[in-house]
């Protein structure tokens, strides 16, 4: 079950992904980031701000980090100019990785509640499995956009945990 190990790892991991997948972007023209490729969210910077929206969301029921603005149906619309997305994606696994430096061993125990905007009402589940569900969130979209990648002809680096660079698993 998760525990800070497991964060540190996974939050390393995330940062990492993102880097990966942002590089391998970046040789696209604007265009092809916003051209419809048939995922659940479309597009390749519809996929990435969605994922931006939830990790802010998530943090913030986690750690009382600002609540991103908007709700579901707006995640998909976050990133206006790529430069400024890109930096914040960037200060966003940072805070991520902080988070999992510091959060304690018993923060894993009990359960969280938060209000769903989405289901209209309050859940309440055990915190290994909504720590759990940030980083399977991430890595299921994530997913999405290496095969959207890869079908426009970039070329994304490894994504298996066991490839990850020193730089980032000792971050």
């Amino acid at each position: 079950m998760p525990n800070q190990d497991y964060v540190l790892t996974m939050a390393r991991y995330n940062r990492w992904q993102n880097e990966n997948l942002l590089a391998a972007t970046d040789g696209l023209s604007p265009d092809e980031r916003r051209k419809d490729r048939g995922a659940f969210f479309g597009s390749i910077e519809r996929t990435f701000s969605h994922i931006l929206w939830a990790d802010m969301m998530w943090l913030h029921r986690f750690s009382g980090t600002p609540r991103p603005k908007g709700s579901l149906s707006d995640s998909v619309a976050l990133i206006g100019d790529w430069d400024e997305f890109r930096q914040l994606r960037g200060r966003l696994d940072g805070q991520i990785l902080q988070w999992a430096h510091d959060v304690s061993s018993d923060w894993f125990e009990g359960n969280l509640r938060w209000t769903s905007g989405m289901a209209h009402r309050e859940f309440s589940m055990p915190r290994k499995t909504v720590v759990m569900q940030l980083f399977n969130h991430q890595t299921h979209h994530r997913g999405q956009i290496h095969a959207m990648l890869t079908a426009a002809g970039a070329q994304p680096g490894a994504t298996d945990l066991p490839f990850m660079p020193e730089i980032y698993a000792s971050a």
